[in-house]
């Protein structure tokens, strides 16, 4: 692949995550999958891109630049970037919403992971922006929580994600390809879906489990 565009789009169009969470384990990447509490807003859309990543923490009282730091990272997202926010396991408030979406599409980002909570949520599923969050809550991060840092190391849904790895998001939940393995990730991946598509096959002409997994070595 020459770009990344070009490897978006085979796993947009060819993965899930299943698959690439396989691939991982056979990798000896075995805890690459975000917690499950970090669900999609609209499970039918798919999120592929570099970890654009975002840190932020309660606060309790009100800051003179609230949203300083925000801005800044929102302002630097580059085209392909999926926004991976940690929230250090915050429920204080609705830390992204539909201007911070909008922001992020406008910048060319294709998704946003936050674990934490979300706010406008019809507004965003409007803009078929796709969001992954923990929970919904209609309070402004304003004297809640602010950003402290971004394209640094962050701990999102359990796993370690950092700057430049890829995440992959469907309807079953949140993968992160660490960067070094992502070409070996996906060519791996597809070969397996491949496997996947003939005992499928076989399957359904009424072949025997046992036969199909010994022939090609998946279930």
């Amino acid at each position: 692949m020459n770009s990344d565009s070009q490897l978006f789009e085979v796993m947009k169009a060819k993965l899930y995550t299943g698959v690439i969470c396989d691939t991982l384990d056979d990798l000896g990447y075995r805890e690459q999958a975000m917690s499950e509490h970090v669900r999609p807003l609209q499970p039918d859309l798919v999120v592929v891109g570099r970890a654009k990543t975002i840190l932020a923490a309660d606060v309790y009282h009100v800051h003179e630049h609230p949203y300083k730091l925000e801005i800044q990272a929102l302002d630097s997202i580059k085209p392909g970037e999926v926004v991976v926010m940690c929230t250090n396991q915050s429920v204080n408030n609705g830390i992204w919403g539909e201007l911070l979406s909008t922001a992020a599409a406008m910048r060319g980002s294709t998704g946003a992971i936050v674990d934490g909570l979300i706010r406008d949520t019809r507004k965003i599923k409007d803009m078929n922006f796709p969001v992954f969050c923990k929970g919904i809550k209609p309070v402004d991060s304003r004297g809640r929580g602010i950003v402290i840092d971004y394209d640094c190391p962050v701990v999102a849904g359990g796993i370690r994600v950092h700057p430049g790895d890829v995440v992959f998001a469907d309807c079953d939940g949140v993968a992160v390809i660490p960067s070094v393995v992502l070409e070996q990730t996906v060519e791996l991946a597809v070969g397996k879906v491949e496997r996947e598509n003939n005992s499928r096959k076989e399957l359904l002409e009424g072949k025997l489990l046992q036969d199909v997994f010994d022939k090609y070595g998946v279930l």
